[in-house]
């Protein structure tokens, strides 16, 4: 999901010369010394040729709306979440031996959603830049502000950027941080500042990755309480990237992610050589929680879960509906979901089972993990199917966010799916055991597979009485509860040979395209047809186009799109990178379909 935002642009006039822009109120007219106006052509319009364009962004509503959501340069989108670069520095006036700090993005392919914030600071004159130093910046920060203001890295540079009017461009720093050419230099008072933090070790770094502790110690064997502790700090301080790490240190403080805890808790395991429940590290998230946990046992620590304060996690409840809805519109604005579309993960009939679990702070809902239940039927048997849905937590929060996964994944009954996860969320769920269920999908376009015109023509019914009399009793229950939720339901025959599809109409959004100036800046969302079952690929296969067409002529859509697993002949089509995912002790990946899922119920 991505917020439609555009910088604010003014069309110049069309002249041979760009020092000639339609002016405006409050507009300057050059920078000072800049004879032939480069620096001033670099600095507003360069970026977008033609247009006056500065960091102010605006944001085109689903609703036709507007939204100003002021400069951009403060504003960080780290892993989906947005970060305000004011709120970072006001906690850090409040640190004595930082100077100046400046907060930005920086590219990072090995991190999940590919980016991260890096920290720059000027110390006052005579400080260096510790492991103390760091700790205390990055717990301060997850104190008095949010999880989500805690830097991946800190590096302490000399000066930071400022422009002749004395301003400090992040935009500069930015460009240096990701070693790319700089377009601002010129308007720059100390541009030798960038070369500096371009190579700064810090920032040029590679990942921290998993080394290997050697041999854990013998099972058998009773460890000194003293060495397992500082074992287990070293692991602390290496995973989490901060040093040094107290042994009653909350390791929630330090602003550490859901994947972070999850690595962490990995490397403990195999250092202990048994598992350790996440809600037992919850109950007691210190290094001496830990030492403690291997003592009690993870069920006796989980059960202090239950009186310690803080964040709580709990199964939703029957008044939980109207406030979780009320949460998911705010932490999904972009989303463009309303509340009647929220609802049907609550109303839905498929099962009795409970709909997810909440993360609470007192009475306030901050986190929610949706789950979707149905019994479905499997190879002559019955089976308990979960699918995941609208994991969410807020920023302040987001170190909780395996909480919810950990007290959904205790019903070892359950075959779980997700069809939709970000990036984070797929990485968590892969280091919980989970598989991969495909990886790409098939977009088809119209005529795309002509040759199986040629084929004889099948019959081809959408007519909903004789669709569900020709079904069998376990597809007519599919029919009949998928009916209200806007599936195409239809099915196949050609001889003997009959195949019954479920298909959904859905709408893959593109990002804003500018089409000719700022006053027409539209949301693009290209409608397609999704197969979401289909009984008898094979005969689909032979009868592809015609089945194809008739489907992007009922539904009004470009394009019919696959999962590239259904088929056992892939046919031709665009292939598309797609995450889905299961965890099932009963199930193999053939017998899982998208049916009764959060696809089916909201817009997505």
């Amino acid at each position: 999901m991505f917020a439609r935002c555009r910088r604010l642009t003014i069309r110049r006039r069309r002249s041979a010369s760009w020092s000639a822009p339609t002016l405006f109120p409050s507009r300057p007219l050059g920078f000072h010394g800049d004879v032939d106006g480069t620096r001033f052509h670099a600095a507003y319009f360069a970026q977008t040729p033609g247009f006056w364009t500065h960091g102010d962004l605006i944001e085109a509503t689903p609703h036709g709306g507007w939204r100003l959501h002021g400069r951009s340069d403060g504003v960080l989108n780290v892993r989906g979440i947005r970060v305000g670069t004011a709120e970072i520095y006001r906690i850090l006036d409040d640190i004595d031996e930082i100077l100046e700090a400046m907060a930005v993005e920086q590219q990072a392919e090995e991190e999940p959603g590919g980016t991260r914030m890096v920290l720059l600071v000027v110390l006052r004159e005579g400080l260096v830049l510790d492991n103390t130093l760091a700790k205390h910046i990055r717990s301060e920060l997850a104190r008095c502000g949010s999880p989500a203001f805690v830097p991946a890295r800190i590096a302490q540079v000399e000066a930071l950027p400022v422009t002749f009017n004395g301003k400090r461009s992040e935009a500069a720093a930015r460009d240096a941080v990701n070693a790319r050419p700089v377009r601002n230099r010129d308007a720059l008072q100390n541009p030798a500042c960038l070369d500096a933090i371009a190579i700064h070790p810090v920032l040029r770094a590679p990942a921290a990755v998993r080394v290997s502790r050697g041999s854990a110690p013998d099972r058998a064997v009773v460890i000194d309480r003293d060495r397992l502790r500082q074992d287990l700090q070293d692991i602390c301080e290496r995973v989490l990237g901060v040093a040094p790490i107290a042994w009653s240190d909350n390791l929630l403080g330090f602003g550490a992610d859901s994947l972070a805890l999850l690595n962490l808790l990995l490397e403990i395991e195999h250092y202990t050589g048994h598992a350790l429940p996440l809600s037992a590290f919850l109950a007691a998230p210190s290094i001496e929680g830990l030492a403690t946990s291997r003592d009690l046992g993870a069920a006796e620590m989980a059960a202090q879960q239950d009186v310690r304060s803080g964040p709580r996690v709990r199964a939703v409840g029957p008044d939980d509906c109207e406030p979780v809805c009320h949460f998911l519109e705010q932490i999904f604005p972009e989303s463009g979901i309303e509340a009647a579309s929220w609802r049907r993960l609550f109303e839905h009939g498929w099962s009795d089972h409970k709909r997810g679990f909440v993360l609470l702070d007192g009475n306030a809902i901050v986190g929610f993990l949706g789950t979707i239940v149905a019994r479905r039927q499997v190879n002559g048997e019955a089976a308990l199917v979960c699918n995941l849905s609208s994991w969410s937590v807020h920023a302040k929060y987001r170190g909780w966010g395996m909480a919810l996964l950990a007290a959904l994944l205790r019903d070892q009954s359950l075959t779980y799916t997700a069809f939709t996860p970000q990036p984070i969320s797929w990485a968590a769920l892969l280091a919980q055991r989970f598989t991969t269920l495909d990886s790409h999908r098939i977009v088809m376009l119209p005529l795309l597979h002509a040759e199986t015109l040629l084929a004889h023509r099948p019959v081809i019914s959408f007519d909903p009485a004789a669709v569900r009399a020709r079904l069998t009793s376990q597809q007519r229950q599919i029919f009949d509860d998928h009916a209200p939720y806007d599936c195409l339901q239809f099915t196949v025959s050609d001889g003997p040979d009959h195949a019954y599809l479920v298909v959904k109409r859905r709408a893959h959004r593109l990002n804003a395209r500018r089409l000719g100036g700022p006053d027409k800046v539209l949301p693009v969302r290209i409608p397609y047809s999704d197969i979401l079952h289909c009984s008898e690929p094979e005969l689909l296969l032979r009868h592809l186009e015609r089945v194809k067409l008739a489907i992007l002529r009922r539904q009004r859509t470009a394009a019919l799109v696959v999962e590239a697993r259904l088929f056992p002949v892939r046919p031709r089509g665009v292939m598309l990178p797609l995450r889905t995912c299961y965890r099932s002790s009963l199930l193999a990946a053939g017998d899982i379909d998208r049916l009764y899922s959060e696809i089916v119920l909201l817009p997505v």
